[in-house]
């Protein structure tokens, strides 16, 4: 199946210093990232808070993209400028559609393409397709939703700055997060963090039978002797086919048996399986 993301767009990074100014801004370790190949990454503000979460993209050692989401495209762009007034490097804004290949047949589909890139198995994106006709004939929540199956956060403007990368359990996802490549902003924040265990939140993942949608930023309710309590923040929340799916950041130290639920409602909220074990 074939998608068109629109919730994307590409930022084109290039310059003699493009590698060593994305280095000391983002989160990953670029210099370890080989041609052609991705990684998620964040770039944080100088307390470690998330500014912005995206796929980076190497071309070569002076070609990098970075795949963001359109709502956070303008912010990135504009924080990536204000560090770069004195390195050698630029950035445009490609127009170019962004397709997701997704099913048992994608690596077949994608080894027939140009430019694709390999997200999980199954799962592929093509930037600046030779078929600018693709037909596409997935809704793009499914992507979002396999995105969220995958474990991998959905970052919106309601999220900026709220929360480091451990909270959203990026040192589990690809190269996301180095603690050995050295300074960039924000490191300082997020090395304490990990080394001296001061987290104590992380990102999981619901779902549920329901028409809802709640909004970015609300809470969920959670089981207590007493009653239900508000806690956590939805990250993300995602309906699809009449199945809400939620990304929720909570306490990381919850109890197994917890139990939890919309606000104000009787949908209870099932507790999804993450390919990884939240930090």
């Amino acid at each position: 199946m074939r998608i068109n993301l629109a919730q994307y767009g590409v930022i084109s990074a290039q310059g003699a210093e493009a590698e060593k100014f994305l280095q000391g801004q983002l989160t990953c370790d670029v210099t370890q990232l080989a041609d052609g190949q991705s990684t998620l990454a964040a770039h944080c503000d100088p307390k470690g808070k998330i500014n912005s979460l995206f796929r980076l993209i190497r071309h070569d050692r002076q070609q990098f993209y970075l795949l963001v989401r359109q709502n956070l495209l303008a912010d990135t762009l504009a924080q990536l400028k204000k560090y770069a007034v004195f390195s050698d490097i630029s950035f445009t804004l490609p127009d170019w559609p962004i397709i997701g290949i997704a099913g048992e047949n994608a690596p077949q589909t994608a080894a027939h393409l140009t430019l694709t890139l390999p997200t999980q198995p199954t799962r592929y994106i093509l930037l600046n397709p030779a078929e600018p006709d693709c037909q596409c004939d997935t809704p793009a929540a499914y992507w979002d939703i396999q995105d969220i199956r995958a474990g991998i956060p959905l970052l919106s403007p309601q999220s900026r700055l709220e929360f480091i990368p451990q909270a959203l359990n990026l040192p589990q996802l690809e190269q996301a997060v180095s603690f050995t490549k050295g300074c960039y902003i924000g490191q300082e924040t997020i090395a304490r963090a990990k080394y001296r265990g001061i987290n104590k939140r992380a990102m999981f993942t619901f779902r549920a039978a329901t028409a809802v949608t709640p909004d970015i930023g609300a809470e969920i309710e959670m089981r207590l002797e007493s009653g239900w309590r508000k806690t956590g923040f939805i990250l993300s929340a995602v309906n699809f086919d009449g199945v809400l799916w939620l990304q929720v950041v909570l306490n990381n130290q919850l109890p197994a048996e917890a139990e939890f639920r919309l606000p104000h409602s009787e949908t209870g909220l099932e507790a999804y399986p993450l390919p990884y074990a939240p930090q």
